[in-house]
């Protein structure tokens, strides 16, 4: 199953792979840092600390200061998955960041992925 997957995967092991989307399509690791700030209300040095003690997804998560109340507005699909639609939380979440830092590399505007 997926959330078993994102259960285990660290948060570590996936932000180089979100920076380097976004540096591909001329976007900046800032960028990629506000909508992860946007999202679960980690600050820069919340993210550093996730990346530095190889927290699991389950933890990031679980540890995140704030997440966003505007998350279940974030719509659309991902790797095939309907975000709206998915039922595991983890999951849920996770896909949530997976499809905002999409948005981001696919020049999308700031406002419109922070849904302003």
């Amino acid at each position: 199953m997926a959330a078993d997957r994102f259960a285990t995967m660290t948060f570590a092991s996936i932000y180089p792979m979100y920076v380097q989307k976004v540096e591909r399509k001329d976007h900046t690791e800032d960028e990629v840092r506000e909508v992860i700030s946007w999202l679960t209300g980690y600050d820069d040095a919340g993210i550093d600390d996730a990346v530095a003690d190889e927290r699991t997804f389950a933890q990031f998560f679980e540890q995140a200061p704030a997440m966003n109340p505007n998350a279940a507005l974030i719509k659309g699909v991902i790797c095939g998955y309907r975000v709206e639609e998915i039922e595991d939380p983890l999951h849920q979440k996770v896909r949530w960041m997976d499809k905002l830092v999409d948005e981001l590399a696919r020049g999308k505007k700031m406002s419109s992925i922070l849904r302003s």
